[in-house]
């Protein structure tokens, strides 16, 4: 291929989710940007994915784990494998569009400071709705989601720097996943699923390179259909214990001193309210995660050292203005009423 079509590995994990394939593949293959590879990384499914996989899309690498090893350790395995100028990380539930690899590459062939882009996410159930353009950090700690399941609307057609894109699609630069690097892999992991999306992002950010929109790349997403399967405490205790842990690691000291506390704070409070609503084991999840991430301080510690001295390359105050929003009261009431729910 020419030089002009770099070759994108194309990582997706799954687990048990041969439904969810039989849509998102059929439609990956009629991308009209050809020079790609597929790294499917099977987390120990017993529904017939691989055999389904072996059949119907024999070309695609294969790593099959013997056991459920979470999102973030599959991805790390996945991208071993990956020979890929550029790595695109997509969800197994999901459906691309035909330009939907052609149109994620194009930024970074404009911008070199450009680490990695999310695309723009439809509903799968509702194609007039947005999962969200991405997320920005808040004072709080809490992330805002930007036009959560909204209405797509003409503004939101442009290309905007992004605190965090959305693990269910986004691409990366390989160059600049090697030197984000933590101990060799790239999302950290303690993190079965979660906020991985986001520690990445922030290093990507660290090292002095942008997370930008672009909402030229179109795809359509079941939101929730991986975490309606779990149990709700278990997803907010790694939501809460993974986010702290993030911030720890990757926050300058001045905003580490200053968001952190206030945070856990606010997570405290939330514990309070879900006991008030009688939501015991989500208050009992919440303090659990605070209490992990004191136990194992001492090895986050050791990796804030290294992203501190060895992957961060500008201040905070070099792209805090452009990462950072301030939503109103609203949001966060509207935020928890659906965490809630989860």
């Amino acid at each position: 291929m020419k030089r002009s079509s770099p070759l994108v590995s194309i990582i997706i994990v799954n687990w048990n989710g041969k439904h969810w394939l039989e849509g998102c593949l059929p439609s990956l293959s009629k991308v009209t940007y050809k020079n790609v590879e597929w790294i499917i990384v099977d987390n120990g499914s017993t529904d017939g994915s691989i055999e389904w996989i072996q059949k119907h899309y024999s070309k695609t690498v294969l790593v099959s784990n013997s056991e459920n090893l979470g999102f973030s350790h599959a991805n790390n395995l996945g991208y071993k494998e990956a020979k890929g100028e550029y790595i695109l990380f997509l969800n197994n539930d999901t459906k691309v569009a035909p330009d939907y690899v052609t149109e994620l590459l194009k930024p970074f062939e404009t911008d070199k400071t450009i680490g990695g882009v999310q695309s723009k996410i439809y509903l799968m159930d509702d194609s007039t709705r947005l999962d969200s353009v991405g997320a920005f950090l808040t004072p709080t700690g809490f992330l805002f989601h930007n036009n959560l399941g909204g209405k797509d609307k003409k503004v939101l057609d442009k290309e905007i720097d992004l605190y965090t894109a959305k693990g269910a699609s986004m691409m990366f630069r390989k160059d600049v996943l090697k030197k984000v690097e933590v101990d060799g892999w790239i999302f950290d992991p303690d993190y079965f699923a979660y906020f991985e999306e986001t520690d990445l992002c922030h290093r990507v950010w660290l090292s002095g390179y942008r997370i930008v929109y672009a909402y030229k790349a179109v795809m359509y997403h079941k939101m929730g259909a991986t975490s309606k399967n779990l149990i709700s405490e278990w997803v907010q205790f790694n939501s809460f214990k993974n986010r702290i842990n993030s911030y720890i690691k990757n926050l300058g000291l001045f905003n580490l001193f200053l968001i952190l506390p206030y945070h856990i704070f606010l997570c405290h409070v939330s514990a309070i309210l879900f006991l008030i609503k009688g939501k015991i084991r989500l208050a009992i999840a919440i303090e659990q995660s605070i209490w992990w991430n004191i136990q194992h301080l001492k090895k986050t510690l050791n990796a804030r050292r290294y992203i501190q001295n060895k992957i961060r390359a500008i201040p905070d105050t070099a792209f805090f203005s452009i990462i950072m929003r301030k939503p109103g009261l609203r949001y966060f009431m509207n935020f928890f009423r659906l965490v809630s729910i989860i």
